[in-house]
């Protein structure tokens, strides 16, 4: 897993935080400087924390272990698809899920119901039924396809949660909690460090800060997968 250098990091953005106004106290041993009203995260201790969830998503990987990629952000959701689907792990990108992780059972029924009509249709079993009705499936599929689509076969709660955005997914956070699922992920200058188990202090808004970050999740993820498979 090659680590990103410090120039690459400023490169995309990751040191930027919010104004200064809007930051979190508990953040402040994680903020560099300040340029014009606005934090400056200290990209060496970044390093540090980005590294330390790294391996631990790798370790997590190399047991079997699910990670669940969250981010119904605009402007990382593309994002997260594209590294879920290359690590061949479970993501949200439009909603958080209520329940997914403490009602887990119904929620998984939902995923069993999407899978089964997905799997009809394309069988053309559906093709039976009035075409009204098949408008009808369709929809549905649509439907949940939009809020449990990206969690593929994911039949238990996962072994570890990713966010991108702490405050559009608190209640993923709290979930998680709830159930002691490992949170790991950006922890920007307006962001709460404890609420992570591995805070990256990093810029969760800049497209290359989110595409850079998350990249290397990915790397570390699949040399996990890569480990487990050498075992086996």
């Amino acid at each position: 897993m090659k680590m990103p250098t410090i120039l690459e990091l400023l490169q995309a953005g990751v040191h930027f935080g919010h104004q200064k106004g809007r930051w979190h106290p508990k953040m402040k041993e994680y903020i560099f400087t300040e340029r014009g009203g606005v934090h400056i995260i200290d990209l060496e201790k970044t390093l540090v924390k980005l590294e330390e969830a790294a391996n631990f998503l790798r370790d997590t990987a190399q047991k079997g272990g699910i990670v669940l990629f969250v981010g119904t952000k605009k402007q990382g959701q593309q994002i997260i698809k594209k590294y879920a689907d290359e690590t061949g792990m479970p993501y949200i990108i439009e909603r958080w899920i209520g329940g997914l992780f403490t009602n887990f059972s119904n929620v998984g029924k939902l995923v069993k119901k999407y899978r089964k009509l997905k799997e009809e249709s394309a069988a053309g079993v559906l093709a039976k039924y009035t075409k009204k009705e098949q408008v009808d499936f369709d929809k549905e599929i649509e439907r949940l396809g939009k809020f449990v689509g990206g969690l593929g076969d994911m039949r238990k709660i996962p072994e570890a949660v990713f966010i991108l955005d702490a405050k559009k997914e608190k209640t993923a956070i709290v979930e998680a909690r709830k159930k002691g699922v490992p949170v790991v992920g950006f922890c920007d200058s307006n962001i709460n460090p404890e609420l992570f188990d591995y805070p990256i202090p990093a810029n969760d808004d800049a497209v290359k800060s989110i595409d850079l970050i998350i990249g290397l999740i990915a790397q570390a993820i699949l040399e996990g997968k890569a480990k487990q498979e050498d075992k086996q």
